[in-house]
């Protein structure tokens, strides 16, 4: 990890940061919610929806960070990273969907929706040794 700091863009760094800057609370409140039954007195009330905006906003900074290093980037660096983001979230998007259909047709147990952002990044994880160009 030092040497990609040391050895990488101002972009990455700025990355970087941000990815630490919004995971950590949101790992930090999901692991508070799983081991806890710090929140089991607001689920189901109107207070939880409070909660699922709260767990919800280092989601969406996350993906700010993303699109932000891709906007700071170089060309070259903008386009695969580009390539990688579509990618993933097409594979993401057709597993999301298989398993809507194995859900209604198939009787396939039920998956919470929120899982789609940890399927998307772990399609991206998948794909992304792979996607080296950008044509």
């Amino acid at each position: 990890m030092w040497s990609t700091w040391n050895n990488g863009t101002p972009a990455g760094r700025r990355y970087v940061i941000r990815t630490w800057a919004f995971m950590v609370p949101y790992v930090a409140v999901c692991v508070s919610m799983m081991t806890t039954d710090a929140f089991d007195d607001i689920i189901g009330r109107p207070a939880g929806w409070f909660l699922a905006a709260a767990v919800s906003a280092p989601i969406m900074g996350q993906i700010w960070a993303t699109l932000s290093l891709m906007r700071e980037s170089d060309e070259f660096v903008r386009a695969v990273t580009a390539k990688q983001f579509i990618i993933a979230a097409g594979m993401a998007l057709a597993l999301a969907t298989f398993w809507g259909f194995a859900e209604t047709f198939a009787a396939a147990p039920h998956i919470p929706a929120w899982l789609i952002y940890p399927v998307f990044w772990a399609c991206f994880g998948v794909i992304a040794p792979f996607v080296k160009a950008s044509n």
